[in-house]
């Protein structure tokens, strides 16, 4: 390819008014020749990395003539660091950019506006990645994707990986000029978003509450939606006359919810659970909402996040509530070995404004195990039912307009599952409903991710005994690396971070690792931790308060981490007061912590100190914490204390499980500010079974928002209170 001077092209674009391409290779070289661009115009960004590069890209195309961006080579040009782009005038493309190894300086990083009054339309993003382009403040909210103006597209786009606040795509009807916009967002790659462990962690929102009685009229069509975990509503729609058909989610927790907004429609759409934890369905909330023909198998999700909910509303609900269900049409859905399809859901003091006016027809209700999966929370007598089936469920509270009888499925080409019985033909989804192919969603040159597995995928790095051995090995062991300790005493002098994901094991025979500074492992951005049959030893800690064996950054981190411990001696952390096993920072966050088969002593913090998260704003540290089979004697603090505060009810967490171990002497230290052995402030889902507890503090449960669930069974208390469990009051 030829480059062209700024002077050169001027000339040639004066003299022939032929479309020209013209090759940059920095970003003077744009800047000087964007604004010379005229319709059927192409500017190429040569090869390489970008740094730092806010791109405005203006002009004024023509339908048949657009002036296009795109990269040299598609995939080959970066932007990296601190770079963003916008996009404003009209019959605008961009296609074949990779944003990595950064952030955006502002609130977004592909804006179709360049200012409030200058806007794009008629333009498009096409064959462009995002790829864990996070601010690094966790809770500092930006956005990836902002869609302003009218009849833009937004289509085989490649985004994964946002991990800090803020939704990652998002259509604003802020402005008239926004309204009504026609936006077509299609065949896009929405890949894994991990647990926020806040609100503000939708995949894809339509509106906001402010405008949410304005119709956008944007189509959202033949999207993959891998694991999009962020927050309850996978897509939060905020406005009216939208339609959503034809989209694939796999293994996402939460729902396409109708959080405000009338007259929309949900078709075609298929949703495939596999089991994962909370992952849901459809949500329906206000005025004249469709959903017809979805698909929904395997999923368990509950309580908002349910394989289908049909919301109760508030009477005269301000904008930011939620509004009766009135005039819905639910049909030809097949909702497949679900577990909780909730109607009347939300119902309360408030929430006391039951659908209404609403027709649910030709819908198939399959549980192989026929056990009933509705729950009907009100008056659900606003809702028409009909033509629908069940598979032979005893106990169903919905009996008219359903077929209660034994059901026969066979799999169909399109690889769904349908009734044998002809009688059932018109129910259910449509035998034509086409699941959308996978690989037509994003870009064909940058990979999807695959499963997450961190631990144990890498070499096996032997080491010997000594001083900060097993600090020198870390230092060049890579990703899911194993650290395998020869029997022996083991002394780091260093603290050693970990950016990445590590599993420590001892080989065969006792390993006891010491250390010198206030931390023997710092998990940094990117670091996972897997202890397996090692001592930890605090013998050698230094002599002041507040050390621990393990500890996160100090700072805000934007990746989530896990830390399992499993056959493993954790001892003597007492040189000092509030000497804890594992410290979280504030604003850093866990997907999982797992203690195994392990035994902790003579520690004068608490074993688990996720408390951080005091302001009461419904986050906290950590998704899943278990402790199975293990034993913890002479603890000062809690074994676990775990904190999340206020009311929103957005998240899924914090899971507790602790099950078939003991606590001795346990709570008792006079900085025990929790007096409790365990203290669970606002958890939603715990476990607590076949336990021992002996002279210990008791278990101390606070209920705050939502619907938690606390089951504590066949536990035995010596010389401990029982339990204290104190519910929610507003």
């Amino acid at each position: 390819m030829i480059r062209f001077t700024l002077a050169a092209l001027t000339f040639i674009l004066g003299q022939t008014g032929l479309a020209e391409t013209l090759l940059v290779g920095t970003q003077e070289e744009y800047e000087n020749a964007v604004d010379a661009l005229e319709p059927g115009d192409t500017i190429v960004l040569e090869n390489g990395e970008w740094r730092d590069f806010e791109i405005l890209f203006t002009g004024r195309g023509e339908p048949d003539n657009p002036i296009t961006l795109t990269a040299e080579t598609k995939g080959e040009v970066v932007i990296t660091g601190q770079s963003n782009l916008r996009l404003a005038g009209e019959y605008l493309v961009v296609s074949g950019l990779v944003f990595r190894d950064g952030h955006t300086p502002t609130n977004t990083v592909i804006s179709f506006r360049r200012t409030r009054g200058d806007l794009a339309y008629h333009s498009r993003v096409t064959e462009t990645v995002i790829d864990h382009f996070n601010n690094p403040e966790r809770h500092e909210t930006d956005f990836w994707v902002m869609m302003y103006g009218k009849n833009n597209r937004f289509d085989h786009n490649h985004l994964v990986g946002k991990s800090n606040a803020g939704v990652t795509m998002a259509v604003r009807l802020d402005s008239e000029e926004s309204q009504q916009n026609h936006h077509r967002i299609d065949h896009n790659y929405f890949g894994p978003r991990p647990v926020l462990g806040s609100n503000g962690g939708e995949t894809l929102r339509i509106g906001t509450s402010h405008y949410s009685l304005t119709d956008s009229f944007t189509v959202v069509e033949n999207n993959f939606f891998d694991r999009c975990d962020g927050e309850l509503e996978i897509i939060s729609i905020k406005s009216g006359s939208n339609t959503l058909r034809g989209n694939l989610f796999v293994e996402s927790r939460g729902t396409l919810t109708f959080r405000h907004g009338n007259g929309n429609i949900v078709e075609n759409n298929v949703f495939l659970g596999n089991g994962v934890d909370h992952t849901g369905g459809i949500r329906v909330i206000n005025f004249d909402q469709v959903v017809r023909n979805n698909y929904l198998h395997g999923l368990t999700g509950h309580r908002f996040g349910g394989a289908f909910v049909v919301m109760n509303g508030v009477p005269d609900s301000p904008l930011n509530r939620y509004f009766q269900v009135d005039n819905a049409l639910i049909e030809n859905n097949s909702i497949i070995d679900s577990d909780h399809i909730e109607l009347a859901a939300g119902s309360d003091e408030e929430r006391s404004a039951t659908p209404v006016n609403s027709v649910f027809r030709s819908n198939l209700i399959y549980n192989e195990d026929q056990r009933n999966n509705v729950t009907v929370h009100d008056d659900i007598g606003g809702i028409d039912f009909s033509g629908n089936a069940l598979n032979e469920v005893e106990d169903s509270p919905l009996r008219d307009g359903f077929v209660n009888s034994g059901i026969e499925l066979r799999q169909a080409a399109n690889g769904l599952l349908y009734p044998v019985d002809e009688a059932l033909a018109e129910t259910g989804v449509t035998e034509d409903l086409q699941v959308l192919d996978r690989s037509s969603t994003g870009v064909s040159w940058y990979p999807k991710p695959g499963p997450d597995n961190r631990f144990d995928t890498g070499e096996t790095i032997e080491v010997e005994p000594g001083l900060d051995t097993l600090t020198d090995a870390v230092s060049f062991a890579g990703a899911g690396d194993i650290v395998s300790l020869a029997p022996g005493d083991y002394l780091a002098s260093k603290v050693i971070v970990l950016d990445r994901p590590l599993t420590v094991r001892a080989a065969e025979g006792p390993a006891t690792i010491e250390f010198e500074r206030t931390a023997l492992f710092e998990l940094a951005e990117g670091g996972s931790l897997k202890l397996d049959g090692v001592t930890i030893s605090g013998r050698s800690a230094p002599d002041i308060s507040g050390n621990s064996a393990v500890r996160t950054s100090r700072h805000s981190m934007v990746n989530n981490y896990m830390l399992i411990v499993e056959n493993s001696t954790v001892e003597d952390l007492d040189m000092n007061y509030s000497f804890n096993f594992f410290t979280p920072a504030k604003h850093t966050f866990a997907d999982r912590i797992e203690i195994t088969d392990s035994s902790f002593r003579n520690i004068t913090g608490s074993v688990l100190a996720l408390d951080k998260e005091i302001d009461d704003l419904g986050i906290y540290n950590g998704e899943y914490i278990s402790i199975t089979g293990s034993s913890f004697r002479n603890i000062e603090g809690a074994v676990a204390d775990i904190y999340r505060g206020g009311t929103d009810e957005s998240t899924f967490g914090p899971h507790f499980e602790l099950r078939s171990s003991t606590l001795e002497a346990v709570g008792y230290g006079s900085r025990n500010k929790s007096e409790a052995s365990v203290r669970l402030h606002g958890a939603q889902d715990t476990d607590i079974a076949d336990n021992e507890f002996v002279d210990s503090r008791p278990v101390r449960v606070r209920h705050i928002v939502g619907e938690p669930v606390t089951v504590m069974s066949s536990n035995r208390f010596v010389g401990t209170p029982e339990p204290i469990l104190i519910e929610f009051s507003p």
